[in-house]
């Protein structure tokens, strides 16, 4: 019966881990697209969800999804630009596509914007395009709720990292990005804490890292090392609304409501994002009345 309840305590917090991941990457720059501006997609484009199939992802449904989240006006202009590309070639083609992962990016869409910079890694096979690739397709996956969008995502940024990691295997960002692909499920978790704690212990003020660690330690139910792997990030590395985020989120699976609602409301502060104060309004008010 403990094991029961303990195992739906974690699948609880599993997901909260995910939605809070997909809340802290939603900023846009202020280029979302008011509701009234949103369009039908064009007859016969299909996304991967729609299509069920993961394998035949393509820059076309990767910008498909990107254009749902921005104005009318900029969509318009990164469709003049695809345009450009699909008919180009060669090194102008490659240019284009450059060109494209930035504009992506300038909007904050990390999913077309990944799909275009594995076009440049796979042209230009260094180690620094496979990392900008590998990230880009890691926020991706932090990026959407989509079930189907998301093992995409992270199966490439995994494919990605295994090619910046066969250019050199002593890379700390190649190595702390694949140790993240595979503590999220491309391979056997522990294989990837491993590569991550291999990171730290290099590297004792590696951000991304020392989150990942974290964030592993509440989804397995471990809140007393998450909590210390969290205060430790806030106080020897960076003080980030994630860090208090996941602090909150530890300290409220052991019941300790007052500490939960203090790293919960500095989180609010830091974020300064309209959605997570919205969030952490109605999550402090479920703890304060179990209080």
């Amino acid at each position: 019966m403990l094991n029961s309840v303990r195992s739906k305590q974690v699948i609880i917090i599993t997901t909260m881990v995910v939605l809070v991941g997909f809340l802290f990457t939603r900023d846009v720059k202020g280029l979302i697209k008011p509701k009234e501006e949103s369009k039908q997609m064009p007859a016969g484009q299909k996304t991967a969800v729609e299509s069920n199939n993961t394998v035949s992802f393509s820059i076309e449904d990767a910008s498909a999804i990107g254009r749902d989240f921005i104005s009318s006006a900029i969509a318009k202009e990164i469709l003049a630009l695809e345009s450009t590309y699909k008919n180009a070639s060669g090194k102008a083609q490659l240019e284009q596509a450059k060109q494209l992962a930035q504009k992506w990016d300038d909007v904050e869409q990390a999913i077309p914007s990944a799909m275009y910079l594995e076009v440049v890694a796979k042209n230009e096979p260094v180690l620094t395009n496979w990392l900008a690739a590998g990230t880009r397709f890691l926020k991706g996956f932090d990026n959407t709720a989509d079930s189907l969008v998301r093992p995409i995502m992270l199966q490439k940024a995994n494919a990605s990292f295994m090619e910046a990691m066969a250019l050199d295997s002593t890379n700390t960002e190649a190595k702390t990005g694949l140790g993240v692909t595979i503590v999220n499920g491309m391979g056997a978790p522990m294989e990837g804490i491993m590569m991550l704690r291999e990171v730290v212990e290099k590297d004792p003020k590696n951000l991304k890292a020392n989150m990942n660690l974290g964030v592993f330690a509440i989804k397995s139910g471990q809140f007393d090392k998450a909590i210390t792997r969290f205060k430790n990030i806030i106080e020897t590395i960076k003080a980030t609304p994630e860090a208090y985020f996941y602090l909150g989120t530890a300290y409220e699976s052991l019941g300790k409501n007052t500490e939960a609602i203090d790293a919960y409301s500095t989180s609010k502060k830091l974020a300064a994002s309209p959605t997570i104060s919205n969030f952490i309004d109605k999550k402090v008010a479920e703890l304060k009345n179990k209080r």
